[in-house]
């Protein structure tokens, strides 16, 4: 099945809204030619081919895809755990060929040291990227970030002791304390129970809205991106995947969760986004 073009067709008209408003003439993340193959005893294997995306500063894009799309592949790629066989990623005019703190990365599985508290797994970070502030001043950006995600009662507090919810805060936290360009967010909430996840988004939204760092963010939530992403990229199935269809998200900012769900548009989108996963690009079971 061939991927439908979405910014060569029906998008036309969102496409050209979104170039007046964005100033597409300088990108600052672009995912240019990317193709990613990996050899296998039966032979080369293609997960992701000629993979273009161009992000501007600031905003918020999710990416959705089947399993085995290559979602995680690429942005691994954006923050330098993996490279490109072919075409290259670039933050500004640089080239990412390795990990840096002006990308960082939260996981669904928070990625916290256990034999750490909240305080602490935070301070490593912020050590890290900025060895020469004055002790004073890095204890200061921890605790803020902490009252930032609302956990100045819990920073003595080790992971085994939070619950999932607050062990992503810590992990958001940790992430945004180092100022990053871009935050790449890998399924953070997918493992969350509905109401912690609802309260998660809407506390992302509002750091996001305060910081404004890019966001990509993988998600298998078609209500969550629409709820938090400018766009939703969607990815045909790999292997030799690529992006089918970028959805521009019309919705004002700041939203509100339940006028948003009372909008005809929004279930024209999310209709839409359902067709191309569960039909046009449906898994083959066989």
């Amino acid at each position: 099945m061939q991927a439908f073009n979405f910014q060569t067709s029906t998008s036309l008209t969102q496409s050209s809204k979104l170039k007046t408003q964005k100033s597409p003439s300088s990108p600052f993340l672009v995912i240019e030619n990317v193709s990613k193959v990996y050899p296998t005893p039966k032979g080369p294997y293609t997960v992701l081919e000629d993979v273009n995306l161009t992000v501007q500063q600031g905003e918020f894009i999710c990416l959705i895809g089947h399993s085995g799309c290559g979602k995680s592949t690429l942005l691994n790629m954006v923050s330098g755990f993996n490279t490109p066989s072919s075409g290259e990623v670039r933050v500004g005019s640089k080239r990412i060929t390795q990990p840096g703190p002006d990308r960082m990365v939260v996981f669904q599985n928070y990625a916290l040291l256990p034999w750490r508290t909240a305080f602490e797994n935070i301070y490593l970070a912020v050590n890290a990227v900025y060895p020469n502030k004055p002790e004073a001043e890095k204890r200061a950006i921890v605790r803020d970030h902490l009252a930032m995600v609302g956990l100045t009662e819990a920073a003595d507090k080790k992971p085994p002791q939070l619950s999932g919810g607050m062990k992503q805060r810590v992990s958001i936290a940790r992430a945004l304390a180092i100022r990053p360009q871009v935050l790449i967010l890998d399924e953070p909430f997918g493992a969350l129970d509905a109401i912690t996840k609802e309260e998660l988004q809407e506390e992302l939204l509002k750091i996001w809205n305060d910081n404004r760092a890019t966001v990509l963010m993988i998600t298998h939530d078609i209500d969550e991106a629409l709820f938090l992403a400018d766009r939703l990229v969607m990815m045909t199935n790999g292997p030799h995947a690529k992006i089918g269809e970028v959805l521009e998200i019309p919705f004002p900012r700041p939203r509100d969760r339940a006028r948003i769900m009372e909008d005809p548009q929004y279930y024209k989108l999310r209709n839409h986004a359902l067709d191309f996963l569960y039909n046009r690009f449906a898994h083959d079971d066989e």
